[in-house]
């Protein structure tokens, strides 16, 4: 009865693994249609000129508190269209439109597409399909931003591009109103970098005080990762997320911008959109409050963004104000030098705290090797090895078991139904002879999270997209093209399914022998990095249990 139960737990674990699995699988195969290039698509970057118009503006009240309004633009800003200025450094091409000075479109040069394709990246784009662009403005009574509409800046010149050793670019942008206020909108760009810093230069050479706030925000359409079949999804997440000195990381979906509006006030921070292994960020003064909001716009926008301080500006004075911007990937190194917490982005998901000890061991290897393969397989060694004891005990024990089962069985026949004392008299053998049928569970126990937190690595980590290993395994984040890794893996895992005892229920021990079966056909989709741990990881439990139960079997010698 007793041996029966410990069975049963046994059995359960695994079932339990079948649907995690399962789970990440619906999670994989949402995350990875089939792309499909439209012309649209791949002509987008191409558009020279912008006939967007914002639709949110914020505003504030008269006591100087901020706040966000949806206001559409007055009918006469519809005919006002922008000129594009073009910004090409070694990492980023960016569009900014003259109308409001806004980035309405960024490709990430070093990052495909599609692995061996050419096309960049496309991150922010005015796409009416699939618009997400960063805007910033100084909103004022006499400009340059208003509830009608943003201001129509000039430009120096329209193309930019890094030569020789710059090492910095700056992009200035102008706009004057008769009463002798002056906005210079300066972009500075750097070489290897995708942090833009911002500045605004208001000169007021007017007779009046000039008043206004200084404004950022995000703003894109809703396009999340559609779940096949009406199953349960485990997508990466796809939304916005704000920091405050409360809250480090907070995030907040498309749903609950359509439930409510955000309205918080809180000092520094940095308001954010996320999407798999990219994210795009507002980053203001860490000195300055601003109110931190969020709106939908009546065109299906969604904006978060925040509002700084009200900044005044005597007659015959220049005062400067200043933000960050960064757009472009998941990678914590320079995450962590743009902003405090804009690191936790990257959503390594329930055992994060697992994933990033495991990321940083394969970061550090790679470092010394330059091969992600390779570099998982020397991290499952690192973790065989971290857990050697706890497994040898546990072979141990499962040793012990298999060479119980003929005293089990005659203990069955000698009791009978008395289950009483069957469950009795097998605690006794198996106090006697110290073995703990429990133990057998534990590699079962620490391979689940150990998994999950490697799956998310895989998913989440943006250095391991497109990643190769060798010979046929050209990128590890997706599914091996010929489905050999997988097979290995189904064949090491019924290796070592043999050398445990088989439970006493006939039909319990048919659905393990079936189980390899089962695992190799849900994983045939998965990342060529997870299968690549997981055979490698049956390897060494197979070693490790072969070696522990072959050096029990051995006849102890006399002394």
């Amino acid at each position: 009865m007793l041996a029966k139960m410990f069975d049963y737990i046994r059995f359960t674990l695994y079932g339990l693994l079948v649907v995690v699995v399962m789970l990440l699988f619906q999670k994989w195969d949402a995350e990875h249609p089939k792309t499909i290039i439209t012309k649209t698509e791949t002509t987008a970057a191409a558009t020279t000129t912008s006939n967007y118009i914002p639709q949110i503006i914020p505003a504030t009240t008269t006591s100087g508190t901020a706040i966000a309004t949806t206001e559409k633009p007055a009918a006469s800003a519809a005919i006002a269209t922008g000129n594009i200025v073009h910004v090409e450094t070694d990492v980023l091409s960016v569009d900014i439109d003259t109308l409001g000075g806004n980035i309405t479109q960024i490709k990430l040069l070093k990052y495909s597409q599609e692995q061996h394709s050419t096309l960049p990246i496309v991150l922010l784009n005015n796409d009416p399909n699939t618009r997400y662009i960063a805007q910033s403005g100084l909103l004022g009574k006499v400009g340059p931003d208003t509830s009608k509409g943003q201001a129509n800046y000039t430009a120096e010149q329209t193309d930019y591009k890094f030569s020789g050793d710059e090492k910095t670019q700056q992009v200035k942008l102008y706009w004057q109103n008769s009463d002798g206020v002056k906005i210079t909108k300066i972009y500075t760009f750097q070489r290897d970098s995708y942090e833009i810093d911002l500045t605004y230069q208001i000169q007021n050479q007017s007779t009046q005080p000039w008043e206004g706030n200084l404004y950022l925000q995000l703003m894109r359409t809703n396009l999340p990762t559609p779940s096949k079949n009406g199953l349960v999804s485990l997508a990466t997440y796809f939304g916005a997320a704000i920091s405050t000195p409360d809250k480090s990381f907070e995030k907040i979906t498309f749903k609950e911008m359509d439930g409510k509006n955000l309205n918080q006030t809180a000092m520094g921070g940095w308001a954010a959109m996320i999407q798999h292994y990219f994210v795009s960020a507002w980053v203001p003064d860490k000195t300055s409050t601003s109110q931190y909001y969020t709106r939908v716009t009546p065109d299906g926008l969604y904006t978060v963004g925040m509002m700084g301080p009200s900044l005044t500006v005597k007659p015959g004075e220049t005062v400067e104000t200043q933000a960050k911007f960064y757009s472009g990937p998941e990678n914590a190194e320079k995450l962590e030098k743009v902003a405090p917490g804009l690191q936790l982005t990257i959503d390594y998901g329930w055992f994060w705290f697992i994933s990033v000890i495991i990321f940083w061991m394969m970061q550090k290897i790679y470092n010394v090797i330059g091969n992600w393969g390779w570099s998982i397989i020397l991290v499952t060694v690192i973790i065989k090895l971290l857990f050697y004891h706890l497994s040898a005990k546990s072979y141990r024990s499962m040793s012990g078991m298999k060479k119980l089962q003929p005293k089990i069985e005659a203990l069955k026949e000698r009791f009978g139904s008395d289950k009483q004392k069957f469950t009795q008299a097998t605690l006794e053998l198996y106090k006697k002879e110290k073995v703990n049928p429990m133990s057998g569970c534990l590699p079962i126990l620490v391979q689940i999270p150990v998994f999950i937190a490697l799956y998310w690595v895989l998913v989440e980590s943006v250095e391991l997209r497109h990643a190769p290993f060798m010979f046929w395994i050209q990128d590890l984040s997706t599914k091996d093209p010929y489905y050999v890794l997988p097979v290995l893996m189904g064949i090491s895992m019924f290796l070592q399914q043999r050398l445990s005892p088989p439970p006493p229920d006939p039909m319990q021990a048919k659905v393990l022998m079936f189980m390899p079966v089962v695992f190799t056909a849900l994983f045939l989709n998965f990342p060529a990095g997870l299968m690549l741990y997981w055979f490698v990881n049956n390897l060494l439990s197979f070693a490790q249990q072969w070696f522990i139960m072959r050096s029990l079997d051995k006849p102890k010698k006399k002394s």
